[in-house]
């Protein structure tokens, strides 16, 4: 029995923060089990630019907590609230990554059409949330999102005025398609070292 409690002890040492440690029956092994989470990759579109400008992940948590509250209930409240977390924000394009668990993404998937406004610091802007990609990491919402910048780059290239626009969007795809060779590049000779 003392054997048994130092092994448990051992594998809670060793264990991540995200791993929990089933204690099995007498005689049987424990196993660790890793949460699964999904990604959701979200534009925030609106006509008042401030309204990006005043983007905060904590008031944005906030506001994205509320609302599935609002429209899941307790339930939805409590089944969204572990796991979740605003991964990564950018307030000069309004490209949000909400992070949460895999069992319950699509209660916070269903949610986000009911956030209307933003309301910081006393102001209310108008506004909605555009779901771009659900991933299962990080990783492949980074590549949707250069995928995605690309033809839009190529949609702004084929409305632009003047020979200046188009001058620095064609040099913006071509930075973008070079990145991506050298990503590639890379990613073949970590597999060849392997």
């Amino acid at each position: 029995m003392a054997e048994r409690l130092r092994k448990q002890a051992s594998h809670w040492q060793r264990a991540e923060p995200t791993s929990v440690l089933h204690i099995e029956p007498e005689g049987a092994e424990a196993a660790m089990v890793r949460f699964k989470h999904r990604y959701l990759l979200c534009e925030l579109v609106s006509d008042d630019p401030r309204c990006r400008l005043s983007l905060d992940d904590r008031v944005l948590s906030s506001l994205v907590r509320d609302t599935i509250a609002r429209v899941h209930g307790t339930f939805g409240a409590a089944a969204c609230s572990i796991g979740f977390a605003v991964r990564y924000l950018n307030a000069y394009t309004g490209i949000v990554l909400l992070r949460c668990r895999k069992e319950f993404y699509q209660l916070v998937w269903s949610a986000l059409p009911f956030i209307t406004y933003l309301e910081n610091k006393g102001h209310r802007y108008p506004c909605f949330f555009n779901t771009l990609h659900v991933g299962g990491t990080i990783r492949t919402c980074q590549k949707f999102l250069i995928q995605y910048n690309r033809r839009q780059l190529l949609i702004l290239l084929q409305n632009c005025t003047n020979e200046g626009e188009r001058e620095a969007i064609q040099k913006s795809v071509t930075r973008s398609c070079l990145l991506e060779e050298e990503e590639e590049s890379s990613e073949e000779a970590a597999e060849a070292m392997e």
